[in-house]
């Protein structure tokens, strides 16, 4: 079985798009693994667009795989790029992404760049999860040799852990990335971010994606540093938020909205 595909990224945090609106394509996890390893085609999620109600049309649902098989709620940048493929389709500037329980609404700003209002994050310890009842704004976790102070987790559509250091890079997250994603404190694990201010409306980031690994860039992590920022009165409410490649622009104002850059779309084809 052969069938087109869309490769697209944001910031290089990079997506494999498959359409399955008209066509009931299904993929086993097995199978996600292989396509998703770099030396076969290689991505961070793979998205699948599944059939719309009649009664919305320009209202997309998702389906979010990360690349090592696992099902997840939400994905920033890969939300962003659906946008860009549907807003180009259907010649228009403005439609939503159904995510989970969200609804994302998109706007194409300009050819490539795209806003997409992320929904209010969540701070009870029972929905972002936490495995007990602690304060997920002061979080310090024992992770090797290493003591990490002053965490702060919440949910934006997926869970987050943020830590504000003085700087971001010196942490070997293919090490510690890992552990911290599958703490006991963590039923549903967690992404992992470190990050560090630069001035006031702009902050350096490291991110260790739940089921994805270290990537270039996250979406729902740019979403939770700019909330956690603006939580803990070091920065406001408008923030660039950068990665190795360009920066995400956040803001909050007890709904999270993310614009930021999408690449062209990539037609490619996938042998099952």
């Amino acid at each position: 079985m052969e069938f087109k595909a869309f490769k697209m990224d944001g910031l290089g945090n990079d997506f494999v798009i498959i359409d399955r609106r008209k066509n009931p394509i299904s993929i086993v996890k097995e199978k996600i693994v292989e396509l998703g390893k770099r030396d076969n085609i290689g991505f961070d999620q793979l998205i699948f667009l599944d059939e719309i109600n009649p009664q919305a049309p320009n209202d997309i649902p998702i389906t979010i795989f990360n690349s090592d098989g696992e099902e997840v709620e939400a994905c920033g940048n890969g939300s962003r790029c659906v946008a860009k493929l549907i807003c180009d389709e259907k010649k228009i500037e403005h439609t939503a992404v159904l995510a989970g329980d969200r609804v994302l609404k998109a706007q194409k700003i300009s050819e490539n760049s795209i806003r997409i209002v992320m929904g209010d994050p969540i701070f009870s310890w029972q929905k972002i999860p936490l495995s007990k009842n602690i304060d997920c704004k002061n979080i310090n976790l024992k992770i090797g040799n290493e003591e990490l102070k002053d965490g702060y987790a919440l949910n934006v559509g997926n869970p987050h852990i943020v830590f504000f250091v003085e700087d971001c890079y010196k942490y070997n997250l293919k090490k510690i990335g890992p552990l911290i994603e599958n703490h006991e404190l963590f039923p549903e694990k967690i992404n992992v971010t470190f990050a560090q201010i630069k001035d006031g409306s702009n902050i350096w980031v490291n991110v260790w994606e739940r089921g994805a690994g270290q990537t270039k860039a996250c979406g729902t992590a740019a979403c939770a540093t700019g909330v956690v920022a603006f939580e803990k009165k070091i920065a406001g409410n408008n923030n660039n938020i950068h990665f190795k490649e360009g920066f995400l622009n956040i803001e909050y104002d007890g709904i999270i909205s993310m614009t930021g850059p999408v690449s062209d779309i990539k037609e490619i084809k996938i042998k099952l």
